[in-house]
């Protein structure tokens, strides 16, 4: 059975995918608005762990919903929640998919769908919806990662990645300035995986 996990280039991700390899059929999916070339990120991160890989376009309208949702929020988490959502309803619909496979730890705050969301999608698509790491917290996690993945961590404006964010900042940098990304989005620390441990 095919699962596909929305993939990032990230530890969780990366993770997720590794937890379930024994169980499915895996495929990484990275989704892009074509803004930056995240797909050729994650990609390259993809043939690292040994998964095939491909992109998933999302409707430029989702992008100017959550563009839309930052500004008069001030904030990222629902925009961010917003597309995620909207990505995981798109991968489910796709007919090739019985699994969409969600990185999100226990956690999180953002990228996460709510229970209603994900039962919804779950009903009227018919795949099955699994978080391997919904269970976990962030130490946990990290304990995982260090048995499997070879990564590389750092501020969020510095490290390479493919996720949602990345195309969100470059929309408020083309529209605004620099300044109005670092006052939007707060500073953390984001992975990347550079190899897989054998």
């Amino acid at each position: 059975m095919k699962a596909s996990v929305l993939f990032s280039g990230g530890k969780d991700s990366s993770l997720s995918a590794i937890l379930l390899e024994p169980f499915f059929e895996i495929e990484l999916v990275t989704c892009t608005f074509g803004v930056l070339p995240v797909g050729e990120v994650a990609r390259k991160a993809a043939k690292k762990l040994g998964f095939p890989h491909r992109t998933l376009e999302l409707g430029r309208q989702v992008l100017e919903e959550a563009y839309v949702s930052l500004i008069k929020d001030g904030f990222p988490r629902n925009a961010i929640n917003h597309i995620h959502y909207k990505a995981v309803e798109q991968l489910s619909f796709d007919g090739n998919v019985s699994a969409v496979i969600d990185g999100v730890r226990r956690d999180d705050r953002a990228p996460v769908l709510t229970l209603g969301q994900s039962r919804s999608i779950e009903d009227r698509s018919g795949i099955m919806y699994i978080c391997p790491l919904k269970g976990y917290g962030r130490s946990a996690v990290d304990h995982l990662v260090d048995k499997h993945l070879i990564i590389e961590e750092g501020q969020s404006s510095e490290v390479i990645k493919a996720d949602y964010e990345t195309e969100l900042r470059e929309i408020i940098y083309q529209r605004h300035d620099r300044n109005m990304v670092e006052k939007l989005f707060p500073s953390h620390v984001q992975s990347h995986v550079i190899g897989r441990k054998r």
